[in-house]
């Protein structure tokens, strides 16, 4: 194959015949020396089969930071090489610079670093490394077929996790956790509590808590300490249905609701509860449950980054299956879904008095602040301002209906913008946790 600099020198060399006499001929000449020049510089270009190719670098990025992936080019042949390659992954990967050109010698090896900034959470991968051997002139190349390059491209997935905002609320959740134990333990036995230690008498400790018992066979007076309850169950309900595509601001409401479900799980396991995910729409897209703490959260990261809203109504007779179906211990569910009229009447509404009656039942909502801001007539008002307006308050009235409806039903409803919705849900945990009523 040729190149660029082949058909310069056929602009440059053509032109030059016509002052010359018998100008077709000597024409004629200089098409055949560029080819007998294209064809020289091909056959001196480099073999490509002796080129192996492997990588290592970043595995896992964070949406909205940036990874490296190396990729290097070994020389086992006999011959130097003169390589262009483009490193060619998927759109959202945001991959660059795709293009490099090395000179290998024979027994040599280069690396290309190339810079991923992924646009969505999710699986990024590398499509396809495509090689050329460049002449020495520079007026021709080899490069074999697609496939011969995709088999020898090594595989490589960037795993992009959920963006993240919320985490710089965490410190301040934790701090207040922190309080709301260190109260719970002050304050003694009672509901939401369990016995934690023994321990001796101190001026100020409420003689209930003395243990006659254990003050008898120490001769000293001992205590009781308790602490709220651990090992609580937090269930994290996605809904991926049609209704968590709808864009909050310019992200889809799928990805604040991991955000908040995130914080969730990160508070939760610092609290010693044990924190399980399920994401449905039509079907159970992920289910994450058992294990330790630690490896749990990051399966529960890993999972959460896979999902992708999917056009389809939400199936929420699968929760009431997945729920129904476990152990009779209460749990706390938290339903991250649409506060829509028609998703929560033909849906959820009918499953939640079955719900509400044997788990504590949180169902969160983002707001539209678009819808809000629609809601309010400018200072001079158009028809159309009018009706807009007028057709966002409807949404809203209904929303606000719908908020009446679950809680009448026993839930409590979280109704907040994006940036304050992963803290409301998560002041609403540390309030249940508080209270003892989880």
């Amino acid at each position: 194959m040729v190149t660029h600099r082949f058909a310069l020198l056929l602009a440059f060399g053509l032109p030059l015949p016509v002052f010359l006499p018998q100008p077709w001929l000597i024409a004629a000449a200089v098409v055949a020396v560029a080819i007998a020049l294209a064809l020289l510089d091909m056959a001196l270009a480099g073999p490509l089969p002796g080129l192996r190719l492997r990588r290592d670098g970043d595995r896992t990025v964070w949406l909205g930071g940036s990874a490296q992936v190396t990729l290097t080019v070994a020389n086992t042949g006999p011959r130097p090489v003169r390589v262009n390659l483009r490193d060619a992954w998927v759109p959202s990967a945001g991959a660059g610079p795709l293009f490099h050109t090395l000179t290998l010698p024979a027994g040599d090896e280069q690396p290309v670093t190339t810079t991923l900034t992924p646009t969505r959470h999710g699986d990024r991968p590398a499509v396809r490394v495509t090689l050329r051997s460049a002449g020495p002139l520079g007026l021709a190349y080899r490069q074999r077929s697609r496939r011969w390059n995709t088999a020898r491209t090594p595989a490589w997935n960037l795993r992009v996790l959920p963006r993240f905002p919320s985490r710089r609320i965490l410190p301040e959740k934790l701090a207040r956790l922190r309080v709301v134990d260190g109260s719970m333990v002050t304050r003694g036995r009672g509901h939401g509590t369990e016995f934690d230690n023994l321990r001796e008498y101190v001026i100020g400790d409420d003689v209930r808590s003395i243990d006659w018992r254990a003050t008898a066979r120490a001769n000293d007076v001992v205590v009781r300490t308790w602490r709220p309850e651990r090992d609580r169950r937090v269930f994290c309900v996605l809904d991926t249905g049609r209704t968590s595509s709808v864009l909050i601001g310019r992200v889809p409401r799928l990805d604040a609701s991991i955000d908040a479900a995130l914080l969730l799980s990160v508070l939760a396991a610092r609290a010693d509860d044990r924190v399980d995910l399920i994401a449905l729409d039509s079907t159970v897209r992920t289910r994450v449950e058992g294990g330790g703490q630690r490896t749990k959260l990051n399966r529960l990261i890993d999972a959460m980054a896979s999902l992708e809203p999917v056009l389809a109504e939400t199936d929420f007779t699968l929760l009431g299956r997945e729920m129904l179906r476990r152990d009779r211990k209460r749990a706390l569910l938290v339903i991250f879904t649409a506060l829509d009229t028609a998703p929560m009447i033909a849906g959820l509404l009918p499953l939640l008095p079955r719900l509400t009656a044997r788990h504590k039942v949180i169902v969160a909502g983002v707001r539209d602040p678009d819808i809000s801001r629609l809601a309010q007539l400018p200072p001079d008002p158009g028809a159309d301002d009018v009706h807009r307006a007028a057709a966002a308050q409807r949404v809203l009235a209904e929303r606000d209906r719908v908020r009446d409806v679950l809680a009448h039903a026993g839930a409590t409803v979280v109704d907040a913008d994006a940036d304050s919705f992963a803290g409301k849900v998560a002041d609403v945990y540390l309030l249940l946790k508080a209270s003892g009523r989880l």
